[in-house]
């Protein structure tokens, strides 16, 4: 009998030793049948973003920003037709997250859903169809990360309206932004509603702030505290 319990506890901790390998195993292999969609897509439409959308370097930056700090509620302030929906929503996809993403243009809106489906990632999307000015008033979140790439001239706006709903440690990410020339406003992103939005965040006590210039310029906010 004292055989036969020993026998019996040395497969149970086997067992149980085994069960999280398996577990984890099968995740990977979730992970990596997403994983070989987006990519496969992502390659295959490599030279085709040209409505607005954003640089394969963009969309990997926010991909590691969401990734590194396991972010799971994004808000994206202008769709497109899906780009840089897809690089947030495959980050989300690993930490469990979800992305509401907004556009106003119907043509573009539905080229989205089409692209999200045809990527594998409609699951960790909901797109809509709506004027950003109004919605993201409405919006009640909270979010952990954002990303803007909308009018440029409602920046400002935009994170006036989103930052009450941003959770503190989260990212606020905008598009086509560049710190302004040395002794001028030149240069991209240096102008209108840009230099506007640039100027006001980067005054807030309450957030850190850089300016990423490997492709169109995406300036990276951290909350760090609620003021």
């Amino acid at each position: 009998m004292k055989r036969y319990l020993i026998i019996r506890f040395a497969i149970l901790t086997i067992m149980i030793a085994w069960l999280p390998f398996h577990l984890n195993s099968q995740s990977a292999s979730g992970n990596s049948s997403i994983d070989e969609k987006v990519k496969a897509f992502l390659s295959e439409h490599n030279r085709q973003w040209y409505d607005m959308n954003i640089p394969t370097a963009d969309g990997q930056l926010l991909y590691d920003i969401i990734v590194k700090n396991n972010y799971k509620s994004a808000l994206e302030i202008g769709t497109s037709t899906g780009h840089s929906g897809i690089w947030i929503a495959w980050a989300l996809s690993k930490t469990g997250g979800k992305l509401l993403t907004i556009d106003i243009d119907e043509t573009r809106h539905k080229t989205a859903l089409e692209n999200f489906k045809k990527a594998g990632l409609s699951e960790y999307i909901d797109a809509r169809l709506a004027d950003a000015h109004s919605l993201v008033k409405e919006l009640k979140g909270p979010f952990d990360f954002v990303f803007s790439d909308a009018d440029k001239d409602w920046y400002k706006n935009y994170f006036i309206d989103v930052d009450p709903k941003l959770q503190t440690g989260g990212c606020f990410t905008a598009h086509n932004i560049q710190v302004p020339r040395q002794g001028g406003q030149g240069g991209r992103g240096g102008y209108g509603g840009q230099s506007v939005f640039l100027s006001y965040i980067m005054s807030l006590k309450n957030y850190e702030t850089t300016v990423n210039s490997d492709g169109g310029g995406v300036s990276i906010s951290y909350k760090r505290s609620e003021k």
